[in-house]
């Protein structure tokens, strides 16, 4: 199949009518950070292009009070740059800041890190943590599904005919804060090898009262860490709980990665990874409370 066609659309209705018709043979381009390599490596061959970088109502990032609903066309940069993502989502803007260059941030979008779907994608984990729902529109409707979701169930997965359209999530509350860490090969330019992400709160005696975490590169794709999440509930995180913590973690990736050549390095990383993710989170905790 050759491509044929490039559509510039001017709207969100517009490229659900062009999705609809053409379905499979359609590719969606908005950053074309990741497709346009694709395209080049003959991994994809559509029929048709359907270029969404000029829509305008994809690139808003909206505060409803307590949720938050972000464009799927917003760019990290936008995420970077928006005091929104300051205080206690702080760990989404770090996660951004370390996607890439300044020039991939400038282009790429958090809708085509998701559905580009890769295990490395740094925006993901912190996203996972917050619980993030995806809207999905289509000529059928509107469908919305846990991000969680969309990697793990092969159901939840976009559909040809459907545009990502936004990502939604609940604000943390105060007392809770989103922190992120990432290992790669070269910094910020590095595909992530390894990502944590964590959504932590303390209680007044400074012990686990809740806790998420995700993890980017450690499985087939971005995942909770649920072992993890309750062996610390409910327990001070000095250095001996955080060291336990990195066994219970190492346990959990021993049984999805045993055999792999990655795992013997990915074991050893995620040491400094997690203690780096949970350290920040401390820290910010600590800060506010004083």
């Amino acid at each position: 199949m050759a491509l044929e066609e490039v559509y510039k659309g001017k709207s969100i209705d517009e490229v659900v009518e062009l999705l609809g018709e053409y379905d499979k043979e359609a590719k969606i381009i908005a950053g074309g950070t990741d497709i346009v390599i694709d395209l080049r490596n003959e991994k994809i061959d559509p029929k048709v292009l359907i270029d969404i970088s000029s829509i305008e109502e994809l690139k808003t990032i909206k505060d409803e009070g307590e949720y938050m609903e972000i464009g799927a066309g917003v760019s990290f940069t936008q995420v970077v740059e928006s005091p929104l993502f300051d205080g206690n989502l702080c760990g989404l803007k770090k996660a951004c800041h370390m996607v890439g260059s300044p020039q991939i941030r400038n282009k790429g979008t958090l809708g085509g890190n998701i559905a580009n779907g890769s295990p490395a994608a740094d925006s993901i984990p912190p996203l996972i943590c917050l619980n993030s729902t995806l809207i999905l529109k289509s000529v059928r409707g509107t469908r919305e599904i846990s991000l969680e979701d969309y990697y793990k169930d092969e159901d939840a997965k976009i559909k040809a005919d459907e545009l990502l359209v936004g990502i939604r999530f609940k604000k943390p509350k105060d007392g809770q804060v989103l922190s992120f860490s990432k290992l790669g090969l070269r910094k910020a330019l590095a595909i992530s090898r390894l990502s944590i992400a964590t959504l932590l709160e303390l209680d007044d005696e400074g012990k686990v009262k809740t806790i998420e975490v995700a993890s980017g590169s450690l499985g087939k794709y971005p995942m909770r860490e649920s072992e993890l999440e309750q062996f610390l509930t409910g327990k001070k995180l000095d250095e001996a709980t955080i060291d336990e913590g990195i066994l219970v973690l190492q346990e959990a990736m021993e049984k999805r990665l045993a055999g792999r050549s990655t795992f013997p390095y990915k074991r050893e990383a995620v040491d400094s990874m997690l203690k780096e993710a949970l350290k920040e989170a401390m820290e910010y905790l600590n800060e506010v409370r004083l």
